[in-house]
């Protein structure tokens, strides 16, 4: 599969804008990762996907470019989920846990950046439309019934 630079720019450039907006909302909730981290979380996954599915002759065995993509999706999912690890601050003392939604946050924008460079844009569109759901209206009614996290 060779893509144009249209086409490459279009993934990437997609994937760093699905990573800032779902970052813009943990900047705007004063949480340690935001906008500039996400978009490149994304764009990074994206990038590993663009790249790796463009190498010549895969697109002609399609057993390899299985195994491949299989291999970006794995590869990608377990390496991110150390930068979310990073995020979480935990209290024995007080018995609470903090950062959990941000990490989940990292992983879910790698792997919408994943999505943008495999060109899944349906999934992409429905992924975003409910990541910013979770963050934005299940946040309002969680701080409505008073669970604040």
């Amino acid at each position: 599969m060779d893509l144009t630079f249209l086409d490459v720019g279009l993934r990437l450039g997609a994937a760093a804008l699905t990573g800032a907006v779902i970052g813009l909302n943990r900047d705007l909730a004063n949480k340690p990762i935001g906008t500039r981290t996400l978009g490149l979380v994304a764009l990074g996954a994206a990038t590993v996907s663009v790249a790796t599915v463009q190498v010549a002759g895969m697109a002609e065995n399609p057993d390899a470019m299985s195994r491949v993509v299989q291999g970006i999706i794995q590869g990608v999912m377990a390496g991110i989920s150390f930068i979310g690890a990073g995020v979480i601050l935990r209290n024995p003392e007080a018995r609470t846990v903090e950062g959990l939604t941000t990490a989940a946050t990292v992983w879910v924008t790698a792997a919408l950046g994943v999505a943008c460079g495999l060109g899944s844009w349906n999934v992409v569109v429905v992924g975003v439309v409910i990541a910013l759901i979770l963050l934005v209206a299940v946040a309002w009614f969680e701080r409505l019934v008073g669970k604040v996290e």
